[in-house]
């Protein structure tokens, strides 16, 4: 295998189960269909899909149990690189229920296993080991009970140290206690109101909240996920909409994922960062209209892409 360009680092891996039912009601038994099961967790789903878009990936996550050996035999039947670290809980599992009478969909998501000091610590030492050669490391998702909230300021200091950019892409503790070293930042709308604690209710709000966390610096780069309203890509010295490509969606879960493996695959690819941004914008419309975290096809991707305005460039 060779070096990885792009490392992900998923602290609380899961495995994605997506169903069918004809309606969901409480205290009834929900019949289901169409069971699909897919590897999930945040940096699992970013190294999917940096794999598919043809990056040198290395998923780093915790494995646990059963699940856990199945979300790496799923890792594996894609062919992508993978070292898990074995953890004594049970790797979490998730769940999508879509119902088909109103189009809507439910997601159940589990807290993951408790993490102890010593597996903490060994997701620390290999990432400083794996992340010398890479060019970017990626950490989403979720912490994991027993985790602290300052872990991913950990995986900064190690990636200062190393001289490797950081992407994160997480929420709650896991953001707010982020002070430095982080090269890119990817939080949606939500999770900055959360961080900030204020309502951020138009762009000009949230671009100066995403402002703010770069003046701290907390983050060289803020993009800001706004759903069906695209993104909103900030910096120290600019900021900008990028808007969302109109499609029919099957399933919006990994579309976030989608976008961050888009961008760094861009940024790997030593395209501006507008460019990359709108690559990131390309692949999270391509997984909106899969089913589960399944991936998308890198040439769907590729086409979006040039649909864009060719008076941006690349």
């Amino acid at each position: 295998m060779s070096d990885p360009v792009i490392l992900t680092l998923t602290m609380n891996p899961a495995l994605d189960v997506t169903v069918e039912a004809d309606h969901v009601r409480p205290t009834d038994k929900i019949r289901c269909r169409a069971e699909r099961y897919d590897a999930g967790g945040g940096g699992v789903n970013v190294a999917r899909f940096a794999h598919v878009l043809g990056a040198d990936v290395l998923a780093v996550l915790t494995a646990g149990g059963p699940t856990g050996t199945h979300v790496v035999d799923l890792i594996d039947a894609a062919r992508v690189p993978n070292v898990p670290v074995a953890v004594q809980g049970i790797t979490r599992q998730s769940l999508t229920v879509n119902e088909c009478a109103s189009g809507r969909q439910y997601r159940f998501v589990l807290p993951g296993p408790a993490l102890t000091a010593e597996e903490q610590r060994r997701c620390l030492d290999l990432l400083a080991d794996a992340a010398a050669p890479a060019d970017f490391v990626v950490a989403s998702g979720s912490l994991p009970p027993g985790v602290p909230p300052d872990f991913y300021q950990q995986v900064a200091d190690i990636c200062r140290r190393r001289n490797v950019r950081l992407v994160v892409d997480t929420s709650g503790g896991g953001l707010t206690h982020l002070t430095s070293g982080v090269f890119l930042l990817k939080p949606s709308v939500r999770e900055l109101r959360e961080c900030l604690g204020r309502p951020l209710a138009c762009e000009a709000e949230q671009a100066a909240a995403a402002r703010e966390l770069i003046d701290a610096g907390r983050a060289e780069v803020v993009v800001v996920s706004l759903g069906a309203e695209g993104a909103l890509l900030v910096t120290a010295h600019d900021s900008s909409r990028l808007a969302a490509i109109p499609v029919s969606a099957v399933s919006g879960v990994g579309a976030g994922d989608a976008l961050v493996a888009g961008v760094v695959v861009g940024l790997a690819r030593e395209w501006p960062l507008p460019a990359a941004a709108r690559y990131g914008i390309a692949a999270a419309t391509a997984k909106l209209q899969t089913p589960g975290t399944s991936a998308f096809s890198r040439t769907e991707v590729d086409c979006l892409f040039d649909g864009f305005d060719a008076t941006a460039g690349r």
